[in-house]
C-alpha cells in the first residue's frame, strides 16, 4: 500500500516548511496515514536531493519518538495490514527508540546471504533448504525452549538481536526473508503452534522454524496435531490472514507479560487484541 500521488505531493510541499505548527500538523498527518507514509519518507530519505533527504530523515526520527502506541492503534484501524510493518510497529510500543530501518537492514543482509547460495532455476523446496541453512545453521536462529514465555521472544527486533524466538516470531522472520527473495510463502496459524506454508510446488509442504526449519507434509502436520491431542481439519492447513497473525502475536504478548508480572504491558497488548477484534467487527457491520 502506497500514498496516492496527491498525498505524496502534500507531504513534499510541506516537508521544508519552517513553521513549528505546520511541522506538528505534518507529523500528525503522517501518523494518521500510517505505514505507507513511513515507506514514502524512507524512499525520500534514500534519495539524492540533500535538502529532501535531510528533512525526510528528521521526520522519520520525530515519528519514531512520537506516540508508538497510538501509531499501532492507527495501523490496526487502517485495515492496510502488512506483516513485517505491523511486527515492527508492535515492537516499537515497547521500545520507542527502535529503528525499523536497522531491522530491515538485518533482514536484507540475511536475504543477501541466501541469494548467494541459490542457483536458478530452483524449486521452492530447494530455496527453502537454503533459507534453513542460512537462518538456522549459519546464523543460529533457534526456538527459545528454555525461556519460552519471555515476552522478547515475540518481538521481531529482539529475535534478530538474540537469534531466538517462539514459533510465530521465527515464522515471521522466515517469511520476511523469503519475501525479499521473491519467494511467496504464507503464515499458517495452527492450534497451539505456528508454521510457514509453501503452496508453490505441486504438493504443499510446511516449514517449522521453531524446529530448525523441519519440513512437514500435510499428513505429517495432521500427525503433529494429533500427537498434541488435537483434532486436525483441512482448515488448519490454509494460510492465516495477516490480521489474525498480528492479533495472535498481541494475544501471546498479553499472556506472557501477565505471567512476567508486567501488568501495564499486558493490558496494553490486550487492548491491541480488542482493537483488532473491534475493527474486524465494524468491517462486517
Amino acid at each position: 500500500m502506497e500514498l496516492s500521488p496527491a498525498q505524496q505531493a502534500v507531504v513534499l510541499s510541506l516537508l521544508d516548511d519552517p513553521s513549528p505548527a505546520v511541522r506538528r500538523g505534518l507529523r500528525d498527518h503522517l501518523l494518521n496515514l500510517g505505514p505507507p507514509a513511513v515507506t514514502f519518507l524512507r524512499r525520500l530519505a534514500a534519495g539524492t536531493a540533500p535538502a529532501v533527504t535531510r528533512h525526510a530523515r528528521a521526520l522519520l526520527q520525530e515519528l519514531r519518538l512520537a506516540d508508538p502506541v497510538g501509531e499501532f492503534h492507527t495501523f490496526i484501524r487502517s485495515l492496510h495490514y502488512e506483516l513485517e510493518t505491523g511486527a515492527l510497529l508492535l515492537a516499537r510500543t515497547v521500545r520507542p527508540e527502535l529503528d525499523p530501518g536497522a531491522c530491515c537492514a538485518q533482514l536484507d543482509a540475511l536475504a543477501r546471504d541466501c541469494r548467494q547460495l541459490m542457483v536458478e532455476p530452483s524449486r521452492a523446496r530447494e530455496k527453502c533448504r537454503v533459507l534453513n541453512r542460512v537462518l538456522f545453521h549459519d546464523h543460529g536462529f533457534h526456538g527459545n525452549t528454555a525461556h519460552y514465555a519471555d515476552p522478547d521472544n515475540s518481538h521481531l527486533d529482539q529475535v534478530l538481536a538474540r537469534r531466538k524466538g517462539i514459533p510465530l516470531s521465527l515464522s515471521l522472520l522466515y517469511l520476511s526473508v523469503a519475501r525479499r527473495l521473491g519467494l511467496e510463502l504464507e503464515p499458517v496459524g495452527l492450534p497451539g503452534h505456528f508454521m510457514v506454508g509453501c503452496y508453490l510446488d505441486e504438493e504443499p509442504f510446511f516449514i517449522d522454524p521453531f524446529e530448525g526449519g523441519l519440513f512437514r507434509s500435510p499428513a505429517e502436520v495432521f500427525l503433529f496435531l494429533q500427537q498434541r491431542q488435537l483434532a486436525p481439519s483441512l482448515a488448519d492447513l490454509t494460510p492465516s490472514p495477516v490480521r489474525e497473525v498480528l492479533c495472535r502475536s498481541c494475544r501471546n504478548l498479553a499472556h506472557h507479560y501477565q505471567a512476567a508480572g508486567d501488568q501495564e504491558r499486558a493490558q496494553m497488548c490486550a487492548g491491541f487484541v480488542a482493537a483488532f477484534e473491534a475493527t474486524l467487527e465494524s468491517q462486517y457491520n
